[in-house]
């Protein structure tokens, strides 16, 4: 019989006794490995009445591992927070730190503790694509975004938004942007970046993290930022009209700025930077582009071609395959995973037009279309035919708005 996840895991655990002084410390660095192994990208510790659940998120998807005795859950919670160099006798506040691990196959760490009805929530955040992903030619982007993003990472002012929901690899692709102008300037431009918080250290950009208790928040570092004199300027994430408002007056100043911010698609984030406030003449002169992502699981290679059309979800496609499950995908069905990428220039067609008009979400896709724009939706369809994904994992990614023809 093929091993699960858990059976996996339940192989590598320490065969000392729980009591045991070291005992914690050997589980806690399986946890830690192990997960790694596995390409996981968050370790979720749940407290509950009578034990502690881990949980795995692989591929965007949790997947539960295991479940720890109710003595054991607060002795991995400290040993979690004396490797991040947290407080431990503070139970009853959230704490964020970063776990400092040696060896080469180290990857960048993040713990987030959080009080709860049982005890401490724990959540580490393995950034394991940190070094498989680091250059836009290893995003897999389609030729025709990479080569376009490419360009437009030499200019010398604008905006580049990358939207997307939260685990849709934006903040990946930012740091790839980072990397790609450095490497394609030979550290000739002044970079600069803010952040909330610092996810991953980038050599030769002056990189800050805001600190909105001491008053320093996005707004305020990106003014102040300005007379630092930088050329390109990474901003983590735009959340109010504040920090929309500077980034797009910024990039009219001759600084090109990259950053992210929530949104559906392309001309969702249009439309949402709209109701913010932003003027028409901002978001048409300072936008360059916006890419809009999607991650979706790739099928493994023991997926079995279907033609139910019950498997088939309503989507227009003409041929699916379905996943099944083997011992190198954990029983999974998947593995690894692929990116969707639609981009949004306001120079194509009649869009920026539109913006200036101010053109509800409908009307900007109508028109980006028209203009040429490959859609997610296109490339997921794409990817099924292909046998690269699923239909049901276009449509949990994507969801149920699209049917088939």
């Amino acid at each position: 019989m093929q091993e699960t996840l858990p059976q996996q895991f339940q192989e590598q655990l320490p065969e000392k006794a729980e009591n045991h002084p070291e005992y914690v410390t050997e589980l806690v660095n399986v946890i830690l490995n192990q997960a790694q192994a596995i390409n996981a990208s968050d370790i979720h510790l749940l407290p509950t009445e009578n034990r502690m659940r881990m949980d795995w998120r692989i591929d965007g998807v949790l997947h539960r591992i295991a479940d720890f005795s109710q003595e054991l859950a607060p002795r991995i919670t400290a040993r979690l927070k004396v490797m991040s160099q947290l407080l431990t006798y503070r139970t009853d506040v959230p704490q964020e730190g970063r776990i400092h691990r040696d060896g080469e196959q180290a990857v960048e760490t993040r713990i987030s503790t959080f009080p709860t009805l049982y005890g401490e929530k724990v959540v580490v955040r393995l950034f394991v694509g940190s070094g498989q992903y680091k250059h836009l030619e290893n995003l897999n982007l389609p030729e025709e975004i990479l080569s376009e993003l490419q360009a437009l990472l030499r200019q010398t002012g604008g905006v580049v938004l990358m939207t997307g929901p939260a685990g849709s690899g934006k903040t990946t692709t930012i740091y790839a942007c980072l990397r790609e102008i450095i490497r394609e300037s030979k550290g000739a431009r002044s970079l600069a970046s803010l952040e909330d918080p610092i996810e991953v250290v980038v050599p030769t950009v002056a990189q800050s993290q805001v600190n909105p208790a001491a008053g320093f928040d996005m707004a305020l570092g990106l003014r102040s930022l300005l007379r630092q004199d930088p050329e390109v300027i990474m901003v983590g994430e735009i959340r109010d009209r504040e920090t929309a408002e500077t980034v797009f007056q910024a990039s009219l100043s001759g600084h090109l700025v990259i950053t992210t911010f929530h949104a559906g698609n392309a001309t969702e984030a249009v439309s949402r930077l709209s109701d913010m406030g932003i003027e028409p003449y901002l978001l048409r002169s300072g936008l360059l582009a916006i890419l809009s992502q999607r991650l979706l699981r790739r099928l493994c290679s023991c997926a079995q071609p279907s033609q139910s059309a019950e498997d088939r979800l309503g989507l227009p496609v003409e041929q699916w395959k379905i996943p099944v499950g083997c011992s190198d995908c954990g029983q999974t069905g998947y593995q690894g995973r692929i990116v969707l990428t639609e981009m949004l220039q306001p120079d194509l067609g009649g869009v920026g037009q539109a913006i200036l008009q101010q053109a509800d979400a409908t009307e900007l896709h109508r028109l980006a279309v028209e203009a040429g724009m490959r859609t997610q939706w296109d490339r997921a369809l794409r990817a099924v035919n292909e046998g690269q994904t699923s239909p049901a994992e276009v449509r949990r990614v994507l969801g149920m708005t699209r049917s088939g023809s």
